[in-house]
């Protein structure tokens, strides 16, 4: 099965646009969970458990796990996720952006090691860095074209040689020539209303990884009125913080729970 073919089924089974992130933060663990080897691996699993019925997929970002040498901890959790919650599909924020041999073993990281379903990269080197990511037809290329942060405006603006913000000449660019096997979508931050619907009537309805809501501070119903396809669907709106760390207690599982749900009603509200 398809990247998209697995995201169009997990929003219609889960009738959710909402994608949970992981940025596990040791610090910010529970007391049950402070001090154990595995820690990592047991909150994302506790947090997994109790978000998947509100969500249309898992997005583990990659640095987090990395940095606390955690590797080999969310190897466990991809398989995790693909056996108990298979109809969920798992994006690995990595954007990654390099030459082609070195792309290659990236998309070999993603695609073998973790087993994602699909993986974020940035296009800021050309075309030659994405091609080896597309070689994997059943994968998604998850695009950075206009991200949440401020200081994305720095470049994302620049009129290109067509006359268009950055942002815009990307999204062409993947709508037009690189999304040749129609496994490619794009990052468009929810802190920019105004540039997910330029986004949007550029690409139809390619789909779109919407960051930004939560503890970012991204309007829901503004993202949501700017950024759905002409199904009603075509966004996998992604909290990460404000789910994970909704509570700090030992209510921790239920808080994350009740948090992904008010998330994933307050999207549809907006649909």
């Amino acid at each position: 099965m398809t990247f998209i073919t697995k995201l169009n089924q997990a929003w219609s089974a889960s009738n959710s646009l909402l994608m949970v992130g992981l940025d596990p933060d040791p610090q910010r663990f529970p007391a049950e969970l402070q001090g154990r080897d595995d820690a990592i691996y047991e909150f994302c699993r506790a947090i997994v458990d109790a978000t998947a019925p509100y969500a249309c997929g898992i997005k583990p970002q990659i640095a987090y796990f990395s940095a606390q040498r955690a590797e080999e901890q969310l190897e466990a959790l991809c398989r995790y996720i693909h056996q108990a919650y298979p109809q969920l599909p798992i994006v690995l924020d990595a954007k990654r952006g390099d030459i082609g041999s070195t792309a290659e073993q990236y998309a070999r990281e993603a695609f073998e090691r973790y087993n994602a379903d699909a993986v974020t990269v940035s296009p800021y080197m050309g075309f030659d860095t994405i091609q080896p990511y597309l070689a994997w037809q059943d994968r998604g290329v998850i695009v950075l074209c206009r991200t949440s942060n401020k200081g994305g405006s720095d470049l994302q603006f620049i009129e290109s040689k067509d006359d268009l913000p950055l942002y815009l000449h990307v999204a062409g660019l993947v709508a037009d020539r690189w999304n040749t096997n129609g496994q490619c979508a794009l990052v468009v931050g929810a802190t920019f209303p105004d540039e997910i619907a330029r986004v949007r009537q550029r690409v139809g309805d390619m789909p779109l990884l919407v960051p930004g809501i939560g503890a970012q501070g991204g309007d829901i119903p503004a993202t949501v009125k700017a950024g759905c396809d002409s199904r009603g669907a075509g966004m996998m709106i992604n909290s990460s913080r404000a789910i994970l760390y909704a509570s700090g207690g030992e209510d921790w599982r239920e808080a994350a729970s009740a948090a992904a749900q008010a998330t994933r009603d307050a999207i549809n509200a907006a649909r």
